[in-house]
């Protein structure tokens, strides 16, 4: 169960992309996050209120920190998507899976205990060695700062990740934990468009408007499911299997918009679905033997 929610996950952000893709022509960055970040309130705000999930919570500040990292993250790697080229700049950001690797087991060793997890972390590394090979990132001497920054939104979005994880094991509600970065992404977008310039709605074609609100809604459910994920399983395991995102961003692109895939592309495609299989049987197996489950 824990991998169908990553999947579907991927299947949101990927189509949330596409979205991005053609709206971003028209709306600045801060437009985008602003616009994303309404429309998921209310979405969100709708669902809370049909499962009768109460917004009032007793850890008001792991939730203002966990909006204020996964937003520094979500601008960051839009500003790297703006700078970079975009293979380099999604490379950077799904880095995340292996800062997540680093840090569980590097607080593993720093406090002495012994861990399980080192095959699950090869299959973590094996995925990105595909996404690399999909992706192919370049960088040129000009955009070190851009790297800089596109590095730093994959580190903020393993930290996001892990504070997700940590939410859920304390009980709080997927929908609340989701609802609250919603709020904050849109704060945020909303004090960026106070110190840019707004693009004016004439000026805006018709397709990127109609993707506004398909966008914040793909966001919020995308977000729903990773939060569910990533609460209730394999921290590991979840990281590896986000690398899903890549492959189906790779289709849309191939059908949508005629980008082409090399037989290099399609290569680390497979790499790719091959270590999320044994990351999945792992886990299995993991669980088949232990009466707990490791995290």
């Amino acid at each position: 169960m824990q991998a169908l929610w990553v999947l579907l996950a991927a299947l949101f952000f990927a189509t949330m992309s596409v979205g991005i893709k053609i709206a971003g022509a028209s709306f600045s960055v801060s437009e985008l996050v602003f616009y994303r970040g309404t429309v998921s309130v209310l979405f969100m705000a709708v669902l809370l209120r049909a499962n009768c999930v109460s917004l009032r919570t007793t850890v008001p500040g792991l939730h203002a920190w966990r909006s204020l990292v996964g937003t520094l993250s979500l601008g960051a790697w839009f500003y790297a998507i703006a700078h970079l080229p975009l293979a380099t700049a999604m490379t950077l950001n799904y880095m995340s899976s292996i800062w997540i690797g680093a840090f569980i087991c590097g607080g593993a060793l720093l406090y002495g205990r012994s861990s399980s997890q080192g095959p699950l972390l090869v299959t973590v590394l094996s995925g990105f060695a595909g996404v690399v090979m999909m992706l192919r990132p370049t960088l040129d001497q000009q955009q070190l700062f851009a790297g800089v920054v596109g590095l730093l939104s994959g580190l903020t979005a393993a930290l996001a990740y892990l504070q997700v994880t940590g939410l859920g094991r304390i009980g709080e509600p997927e929908l609340r934990t989701v609802f609250y970065f919603s709020a904050g992404s849109m704060v945020a977008g909303l004090v960026g468009m106070a110190v840019t310039e707004v693009t004016p709605w004439s000026a805006v074609p018709w397709q990127a408007t109609a993707w506004l609100v398909p966008i914040g809604i793909l966001a919020a459910l995308g977000q729903w499911c990773m939060t569910r994920a990533y609460s209730r399983g394999s921290t590991l395991l979840v990281a590896n299997l986000q690398y899903a995102g890549i492959v189906l961003g790779a289709l849309y692109g191939l059908v949508l918009f005629g980008d082409q895939i090399p037989l290099l592309g399609w290569a680390g495609m497979g790499v790719i679905m091959a270590s999320g299989i044994a990351a999945t049987v792992l886990r299995t197996r993991a669980l088949g033997q232990t009466p707990a489950e490791e995290h």
